[in-house]
């Protein structure tokens, strides 16, 4: 296991997006995206992700110089085209939209398009949250998991983000997949070669299985509650938004020349058009210190407040370093001699 700086990936990984065609600020946006999710311990979603992009951007299915066509619809709604860009560059785009609409109208709502994997959606909703509203976030991925009592793939693992401003420190957020693990986290584990849990997936012929490279398909979040999540959400992200659903869209690994047509919805909310906005964000506040200090069954699980979990990882990881396996080693050493870039100093 080596261990990486956020500055010295952040370098690395600019260098390496502007090289394939992008423009030194959407490599900035993507870069800081993924980084920041790495630092708050989302390991599925962060830096593991870099190569599969940069092999995307090489098969021509990810466009390096999207551009975007957003069309307001009304006072507080818009749609956006993301061009089949990186679909970091394209919701951070769509996300700034909705703010703007929120901040005039009192509410935005932005249907995204034509986009890709737009990494973790918790990184849009705390921007939401930052901005002083409530931001709410969804996408969707081609198909992973079963439907409640099935063991074929149906829907995708579809997330959902809330994120809610905070008096006193960082926004509230909640941002978690609808399936019972993250896809990402069942290719991380094969790559690694470890085991995950084994009641959260299936094989082709439908048998629980901890093995990820037998894996076939996802069990849904909390069962039929995370079935029914799942699929609203795919509708609220594909069919509302002209684009495909569950099965009909392209596999994120599977032929990487075909474009994967996945859209978003982003929703900004400001709090000061309601009863209780005025004081809103210091409700929040004090809602999360009072959740901490609530008695726990275990003195090693801590309470916490939706998102704690991420800024203390974010604390161990900005002095410790970002953990990264042999596999993804080498991937990044394959891209440093592809497109000629100095390696992160810590990887050397």
């Amino acid at each position: 296991m080596k261990y990486v700086h956020s500055e010295s990936f952040s370098k690395w990984g600019r260098a390496c997006l502007i090289k394939m065609g992008l423009s030194d600020k959407d490599a900035a946006v993507v870069t800081d995206c993924l980084v920041q999710t790495s630092l708050w311990g989302i390991d599925s979603h962060g830096i593991a992700r870099f190569p599969h992009y940069l092999n995307r951007i090489k098969a021509g299915s990810l466009n390096p110089i999207p551009k975007f066509k957003i069309e307001n619809t009304g006072p507080c709604s818009a749609n956006m085209d993301g061009d089949h860009g990186l679909g970091i560059v394209v919701v951070d785009a769509a996300t700034r939209e909705t703010i703007a609409l929120a901040k005039k109208n009192g509410i935005g709502i932005v249907g995204v398009k034509e986009s890709s994997h737009c990494g973790a959606i918790g990184v849009y909703g705390r921007m939401i949250a930052e901005s002083g509203l409530i931001g709410i976030v969804f996408t969707h991925s081609d198909a992973f998991v079963a439907p409640h009592g099935g063991f074929r793939k149906f829907v995708g693992t579809n997330p959902i983000c809330i994120s809610v401003p905070n008096s006193n420190g960082r926004p509230l957020c909640l941002d978690m997949a609808t399936s019972a693990i993250a896809w990402n986290k069942v290719m991380n584990a094969k790559y690694e070669n470890v085991k995950i849990p084994s009641d959260v997936a299936y094989t082709i012929e439908g048998d629980p299985t901890d093995d990820p490279n037998l894996v076939r398909c996802l069990k849904p979040m909390a069962e039929h509650k995370g079935y029914a999540l799942a699929f609203m959400i795919d509708l609220l992200c594909g069919p509302l938004n002209g684009m495909p659903w569950g099965p009909n869209i392209s596999e994120m690994y599977g032929d990487l020349s075909k474009k994967r047509h996945l859209g978003s919805l982003v929703i900004a909310i400001d709090p000061s058009r309601f009863f209780g906005g005025a004081n809103f964000s210091e409700i929040v506040s004090n809602m999360a210190d009072e959740a901490r200090k609530q008695p726990a069954k275990d003195s090693s699980v801590p309470i916490e407040a939706p998102g704690d979990d991420h800024y203390r990882k974010e604390k161990e990881r900005i002095i410790k370093g970002i953990p990264m396996e042999p596999a993804l080693c080498n991937q990044i050493k394959h891209w440093s001699i592809e497109l000629g870039i100095d390696l992160p100093i810590e990887l050397v």
